[in-house]
């Protein structure tokens, strides 16, 4: 599939230099992991999602702490409780680690969604940057993903730059 891709793509390019040969064809490179490594909106979008982790882990760690202390009293406890009395503490406690791996797995989904909107969101500010300098320079072509790419075609600074220079959203 990528090969049939690749094949029609060069032949589309061969085609537009076939038609247009008195015209040169005016082609840029956009390296979109550099973008979302470097870009400014990039780095506060990961600042952001580290703030709100860091403050889930801390409840979730708060939560763990109370149910290793209350496992450690059980432990020591158990020797002189009455059959009754251990057996539903040990309900209890199955039932509080329970709850605390749904709050894990809880945070671990909303951390993957919260990733996702705020990539898109990046995305979506990167993509009308592309748009933007594609129609203000006028260029042919301009692709996010390429084999080799020669520097003299690589706009990503340019990119990172209307990034960096744009208004935050």
């Amino acid at each position: 599939m990528k090969s049939a891709f690749k094949t029609l793509l060069t032949t589309s390019l061969l085609a537009i230099a076939a038609v247009a040969p008195a015209q040169e064809l005016k082609i840029g490179y956009v390296n979109v992991d550099r973008v979302l490594r470097d870009a400014s909106p990039a780095k506060a979008a990961q600042a952001k999602l580290e703030v709100e982790l860091k403050r889930r882990e801390k409840e979730l760690g708060e939560l763990e702490q109370r149910l290793k202390s209350v496992s450690d009293k059980f432990e020591r406890d158990a020797p002189t409780l009455s059959d009754s009395e251990r057996a539903r503490r040990q309900r209890d406690l199955v039932d509080q680690d329970r709850e605390f791996q749904r709050k894990r797995r809880e945070v671990q989904e909303d951390l993957s969604q919260r990733k996702n909107e705020e990539l898109a969101s990046v995305l979506d500010r990167t993509n009308r940057a592309i748009k933007s300098i594609f129609e203000q320079e006028k260029y042919d072509l301009i692709v996010e993903q390429a084999v080799f790419a020669n520097s003299r075609v690589d706009i990503t600074d340019r990119v990172i730059k209307a990034l960096n220079s744009a208004p935050a959203k």
